[in-house]
Parts: structure tokens; C-alpha cells; sequence
């Protein structure tokens, strides 16, 4: 197996903590080493407590490209805030160049920054993977995108006339940074919409469709739950009259057949179920129409928006990227009950 060398930049975040867990234990990481300005010199475990006395180093101050070129498989992580790589971009390359690194190293971008930059590959594992093989330049997608498109993607041959999605989000999506909106008094007995018909990862969503032929005529309304991680998606749309449930789950087992940590459940998925994990859950419900009228149909989706929402994914685009499997260093199970 290929050994390689890593640096997480922003560190200190949710999505940084979630890559120091996963890729600690990682069977081809040889070094793992992140920045964080504000806690430099700080142990990991200072920000990050579940890793005591199971990764040892602190954080960085500023990332050591110099040391990084010295691998011989370098790979960089960036959990920065969004916007934060893109506007440090220029003198980063210019460090990389110098060193003889920017073409060998491997990034992976967890913001928003370069998703629709069409020279980066769009990191959405369970879509058509093999984009991923031999990639340098990953855009890692966002959290609401990632339920989204596994919801519709399998829709895309049958071009609903109309879909409604309705999503749910903890506040660990917001980040590590408190807000009026992710403050756990203020959240913790409330439920809310926000951005509604306006939600940024729409974008994303959009384009991935368009190019499965699909000008999706999406409705969607992301909503505030109080609960710490999760996303809970439902997607609800018209089926053609005679298409029954048994048929709709048919065609997602088949669309997600060779897709590990993708499963299709009985009856609603659980976030519960999902938590800790790179696991995605599916679940579908339909009635069929009467008289010539359409039916309706219902897709749900549970995931950890700090897992397969995120640093998991970040990770199995690493794997793909590398020629691994993708479950290498992710296959465990979600930390049911929650």
C-alpha cells in the first residue's frame, strides 16, 4: 500500500477534527500534521479531547511546504473557512512551484471554493467514481449537496416535473465558531427554515444533475434541527401513474449497488444510524396514482454532515485518488444510539 504524507490546514475546526480521527488510524498515512494560527503549539488534544492519548502532535502555525516536498507522496487537506484557501491561493502556488510540489501534490479542498471551478474534479464519491483515479485537485462538496444529489441523482432518468426537498441540519454544520443561529441555548428547543429557495449548495446540486440531462426544477428548503450532527433530507416529487414503491426502491438498490457506504433501508432512514460514520442511508416511500393521475413519491436521506456529509468523504476521495479501496481506513460502524 502507497504511504503518504499529510497536512491538514485548519486543523482545529469540526472538519479538521473529523480528518485528524479518521486519517489517524488511516493505514496509508505515514505523517499527519496540521496548522491551526490561533493554537499554535497546542496539542490536537487541546481543541479535539476524544483524541488524547491517540494522536500525539500539536498544532502548526503556519504549514512547512519545504518539509512537505520532501515526501514522496505529499497530500494536503484544507479545512479552512470558505473562502480562506481561494484567497491564499496565489502565494501558495508560488511556494509550491518553488519547491517542486504543485504538480505532485495531491489537495483536497473541504470548502466552497472551487466546486463549480470546472479545472477542479467535483468530489462526490457515489458519482461516477472513477473521476477521482489519479485526481490532484479535489473539491470536496458540501454537506446539503452531498444528501441532495444522492437523493435525485437516481431520478434523473425518470425527470420529475417538480421536486421539493426539505432538509434538516445540526449545528456542527455551521462550524466551531458560535452564532446567534448555532448558540445551543438558542437551538437546542427550537426548529427552524433558513435560506429558504436560496441555500448555496443549490448550485452545486443543480449542475450535477444538468449533467445527467436533468434540469431539475428544484424546490429547497433547509431547515435548523437541534440536535450536534446530522442531516435528515426528503425529497418528494410526482411519479408517473402505475409506479409503485417496489419499483422506486428497485431503482435505487440498482443505482447505488456497487456503492459501499451508500445503503437502502426499510422504511425511514435514521441519522442515529449514521452518526460517526461515512455511511449514507436511503429510504423510500410511494403511492401509486388513481384514474390517470401521477403518484407521488418520497425519498429520504440520513448521513453525518461532519462524515459522509464531509471529512469522511474527504477520505474516500483520498482513497480513490490514491488507487485504494474507498472503505480503507473508514469501515466501522456509526455510534448508535447517537
Amino acid at each position: 500500500m502507497k504511504s503518504v504524507d499529510v497536512l491538514i490546514l485548519g486543523a482545529s475546526g469540526y472538519g479538521g477534527g473529523e480528518l485528524l480521527r479518521w486519517l489517524s488510524t488511516h493505514p496509508a498515512v505515514k505523517t499527519l500534521r496540521g496548522t491551526a494560527r490561533s493554537h499554535a503549539g497546542k496539542p490536537f488534544h487541546a481543541q479535539h479531547p476524544n483524541l488524547r492519548g491517540l494522536l500525539e502532535g500539536a498544532f502548526e502555525g503556519a504549514p512547512d511546504w519545504a518539509s512537505l516536498a520532501q515526501s514522496e507522496a505529499p497530500v494536503l487537506f484544507s479545512a479552512l473557512p470558505h473562502g480562506e484557501l481561494a484567497k491564499q491561493w496565489p502565494a501558495f502556488e508560488m511556494a509550491w512551484k518553488a519547491l517542486g510540489l504543485a504538480e505532485r501534490l495531491t489537495l483536497i479542498d473541504l470548502s466552497a471554493d472551487f466546486r463549480l471551478d470546472p479545472a477542479w474534479v467535483y468530489g462526490l464519491v457515489d458519482w461516477k467514481p472513477e473521476r477521482m483515479q489519479g485526481a490532484k485537485r479535489i473539491a470536496n462538496p458540501g454537506c446539503f449537496a452531498t444528501a441532495l444529489q444522492l437523493a435525485l441523482l437516481p431520478l434523473a432518468a425518470w425527470k420529475p416535473a417538480f421536486v421539493a426537498v426539505t432538509a434538516a441540519t445540526g449545528s456542527s454544520g455551521s462550524g466551531a465558531a458560535p452564532s446567534d443561529t448555532t448558540h445551543h441555548p438558542s437551538r437546542a428547543h427550537d426548529f427552524r427554515a433558513y435560506k429558504m429557495l436560496s441555500h448555496q449548495h443549490e448550485g452545486e446540486v443543480l449542475r450535477t444533475l444538468a449533467a445527467e440531462g436533468w434540469e431539475a426544477p428544484l424546490s429547497f428548503v433547509p431547515q435548523s434541527a437541534p440536535m450536534v450532527r446530522g442531516i435528515f433530507a426528503t425529497a418528494q416529487f410526482p411519479l408517473d401513474a402505475g409506479i409503485e414503491v417496489s419499483a422506486l426502491r428497485a431503482r435505487y438498490e440498482s443505482f447505488y449497488k456497487d456503492r459501499f457506504f451508500v445503503r437502502i433501508v426499510e422504511g425511514s432512514p435514521r441519522v442515529a444510524a449514521t452518526t460517526g460514520s461515512a455511511f449514507a442511508d436511503i429510504g423510500v416511500a410511494a403511492r401509486a396514482g388513481h384514474h390517470g393521475t401521477p403518484g407521488h413519491g418520497a425519498v429520504m436521506v440520513a448521513l453525518d454532515n461532519l462524515g459522509k456529509g464531509m471529512a469522511a468523504q474527504a477520505v474516500q476521495n483520498l482513497n480513490l485518488a490514491l488507487g485504494l479501496p474507498e472503505w480503507t481506513g473508514l469501515r466501522s460502524a456509526g455510534t448508535y444510539p447517537g
